[in-house]
């Protein structure tokens, strides 16, 4: 299983022992997984995943990051479900078409390195990438006549946002390094984004359970918070489109810089 320190420590979170509660009951862990969620819901729907790489890591300071990614994964199905109903109108469909087959294939990329792979790592590389294009970005702001970024570069970020994706729901910022230049409208940007995290997350679910992530303990956990899923929906939904282009890439700027940050200091600490 992918490395973490705390579980050389503790019973491994994905084996039920006797008497373990069918579902956690820590309030800490409530206290980082409720704010996880919304901002999650407010990722899926109004600022395309911008700060939807922070979920996973914050809630790491409750429990393993391949269990926290376990327990998000009733929650994402639910969130993507209501994202894509609210947004099925804004999607670039010629995107999608061109960035799936490369999303898929780095799904099964992570499903067969899981076991072999740090997340400590991945979660460094991902933050230091994220950090050095959101710098690209505002040291050397793109031009309106400037050309969209060559498509073998989306299809290596693509097939890098599918495995971080499957490793630690942390699939949002090296797809962004491609899609953001692009310049689309905020609401076919944030469709587009819940179109394509819509079916990655689905294609998560067989590789998972294969794993042996998908215990009840997990399942009954999410289950307590889906609740708190369409709050965050919907008020990303509700600012997307209230909000200006400009502003809204501002935004989503600083959730690039936040996740990065935090993946960044979860890889090197």
């Amino acid at each position: 299983m992918i490395g973490d320190a705390r579980s050389e420590s503790r019973p491994s979170p994905f084996c039920r022992q006797h008497g373990q509660p069918n579902v956690i009951t820590d309030p800490a862990f409530y206290a980082v997984a409720i704010p996880s969620v919304v901002l999650l819901g407010v990722s899926k729907s109004g600022f395309g995943v911008g700060f939807g790489a922070l979920a996973v890591p914050m809630m790491e300071l409750a429990v393993t990051v391949p269990e926290a990614a376990a327990i998000l994964m009733p929650v994402l199905l639910l969130m993507d479900v209501m994202a894509l109903g609210a947004l099925r109108n804004n999607v670039d469909r010629l995107l999608i078409r061109f960035l799936l087959p490369f999303g898929l294939a780095g799904i099964v990329m992570g499903a067969l390195l899981f076991t072999m792979l740090d997340t400590k790592t991945v979660a460094g590389v991902v933050g230091g990438l994220t950090l050095l294009f959101l710098a690209q970005r505002l040291l050397f702001p793109p031009h309106a006549d400037s050309p969209p970024p060559p498509r073998w570069l989306g299809a290596l970020l693509t097939l890098t946002s599918g495995f971080t994706s499957f490793v630690a729901h942390a699939g949002g910022p090296p797809i962004q390094f491609y899609v953001i230049p692009l310049r689309l409208a905020p609401l076919v940007f944030t469709g587009t984004m819940a179109a394509f995290f819509f079916i990655i997350n689905l294609a998560k679910w067989l590789p998972y359970a294969w794993l042996g992530l998908l215990d009840w303990r997990n399942m009954s956990t999410s289950v307590a918070l889906l609740p708190f899923a369409p709050i965050g929906v919907w008020l990303g939904v509700r600012l997307a489109r209230r909000m200006h282009p400009t502003l809204f890439y501002r935004v989503l700027h600083i959730g690039m810089f936040l996740s990065g940050s935090k993946l960044l200091w979860d890889g090197l600490r």
